[in-house]
């Protein structure tokens, strides 16, 4: 396969994710008055209770799914046989992705309402909350390596027959505090609104347990590939919460 156009696809795919995770933003916070933001998970036609709970729960398992299975090394070594090792990444990113927008496409509404904060004080903690759980995620990616992490390191290295530079242990800013700062940003984010409706928590709830499952996968394979550098790492740090020393 051509390396211009195994770039143009990873350039394509990024573009994608970030809008993908622009659009996470506005859909998780109800912002149905931003342009181009035609659907929101409180925002759309309200269906029956029952088949509400089963399209959602298929469109989270659909997302988590291919989410944790593509991330795995044996899905990986079967998958870049069929497809070239550059693009695998981007490929990961690309389905991820698309799977996001098909769950925004045909989530149903759940508009019963949990909880619904009255003081403006915590109304502003919780919006605080929000944006500084995405803000910590992408920061994150930043923080190891954001380019490696999309795909765009190894389309790039592909292009210019350069070896991509690969995986690295580092720990900078948040990664000493927690060993996922990514899932923490998440977490933070999904959990943190005014108003939490049925539709919302079953949302957070299944993103929550989806991140707490794959945890332990992705550190055993990291563990693989580093060994005894990154155990220590594990029993140094705790896994989301700064201070909270629980494996």
């Amino acid at each position: 396969m051509g390396r211009l156009f195994i770039l143009l696809y990873g350039v394509l795919s990024y573009v994608l994710f970030l809008l993908s995770f622009l659009y996470l933003v506005a859909f998780v916070g109800n912002f149905d008055s931003l342009p181009f933001v035609t659907k929101t998970i409180d925002s759309g036609a309200v269906s029956s209770l029952g088949s509400s709970i089963l399209i959602n729960i298929a469109l989270l398992a659909l997302f988590a799914s291919t989410h944790s299975i593509m991330a795995r090394p044996w899905f990986k070594e079967r998958w870049t046989k069929i497809i070239p090792k550059a693009m695998e990444r981007s490929t990961y990113v690309l389905v991820s992705s698309v799977c996001l927008f098909v769950l925004y496409y045909y989530w149903r509404p759940m508009p019963d309402v949990i909880w619904q904060l009255e003081s403006n004080f915590w109304i502003y903690v919780l919006w605080a909350a929000f944006f500084g759980g995405f803000g910590i995620t992408l920061v994150s990616t930043f923080l190891i390596n954001h380019f490696e992490l999309f795909g765009l390191e190894q389309i790039y290295a592909n292009f210019t027959g350069k070896t991509p530079t690969g995986f690295k242990f580092v720990q900078p800013l948040f990664y000493k505090l927690v060993r996922h700062p990514l899932y923490t940003g998440f977490i933070f984010a999904f959990w943190s609104t005014p108003t939490m409706t049925a539709g919302h928590f079953l949302f957070a709830t299944m993103m929550t347990a989806e991140i707490l499952i794959a945890i332990p996968h992705e550190e055993k394979d990291i563990s693989t590939l580093l060994g005894e550098r990154y155990n220590k790492y594990l029993n140094e740090v705790p896994m989301l919460i700064p201070f909270l020393k629980f494996k």
